[in-house]
């Protein structure tokens, strides 16, 4: 019961009638989109880690003002984020997207194949930790929504393949607002959400903004 509290905190930062108000005023999803959020919720545990409407179209957004040749994504879960993310990339581009869960792997590959965008989407089944040390490539945007205990270790290993202006989110940075939480004992994904936010915070390579959308985007631009 505490996890799904905490999983229904995270969707209402905002008052409710304003969540509605924003998505009702935002670009709708795409009938493929739609269908991928639906199925996901029928068929997919925990379908909240998918990211959404809202939140999908700011990363489409924020792909089509960058128009990257080059993204990386570490987490795939299913898929949406990763199609919302290729929707922006400049002719020629390219998404790479890391995941280790094998047992989605035939579900995310489905609507990947329904997709105009296939040919620009790399999805890797494996360890991104063991993955990423391997890409020789140089990265225009790196989305970052996998297991919070390594996120400090993604970040250490992107920033170098990042090129100077070019940007890294991660996703869930506010963590259902447990990392305001200070004067508790934090579990370890909260603890080390913290100490992640700090460290792009003080960073000197980056300049950074921590968005309350959803459950929370870092982004950081790095210089």
């Amino acid at each position: 019961m505490q996890a799904q509290t905490n999983i229904l905190i995270t969707l209402n930062f905002l008052p409710q009638d304003i969540e509605a108000y924003s998505k009702a005023h935002t670009t709708p999803e795409s009938d493929l989109l739609s269908q991928l959020n639906r199925d996901t919720h029928a068929h997919v545990l925990q379908p909240r880690m998918l990211s959404g409407h809202l939140q999908g179209r700011v990363l489409s957004m924020l792909s089509w003002m960058l128009r990257p040749q080059r993204i990386l994504e570490i987490g795939t879960y299913t898929g949406y984020s990763a199609l919302c993310l290729a929707e922006g990339l400049g002719t020629g581009g390219k998404l790479i997207t890391i995941d280790a869960n094998e047992e989605l792997e035939s579900f995310v590959r489905t609507f990947f194949g329904k997709s105009p965008l296939c040919s620009k989407i790399d999805y890797r089944i494996g360890q991104a930790l063991d993955i990423i040390p391997t890409l020789n490539e140089t990265f225009d945007l790196v989305f970052i929504d996998a297991d919070k205990l390594n996120y400090a270790n993604y970040y250490d290993l992107c920033l170098p393949k990042l090129r100077s202006g070019g940007y890294i989110v991660a996703d869930n940075v506010l963590w259902s607002g447990k990392v305001t939480q200070i004067d508790k004992r934090l579990d370890k994904d909260s603890q080390n959400l913290v100490d992640f936010n700090l460290k792009i915070h003080e960073d000197s390579r980056v300049e950074n903004v921590l968005l309350p959308i959803r459950d929370g985007l870092m982004i950081a631009r790095k210089l």
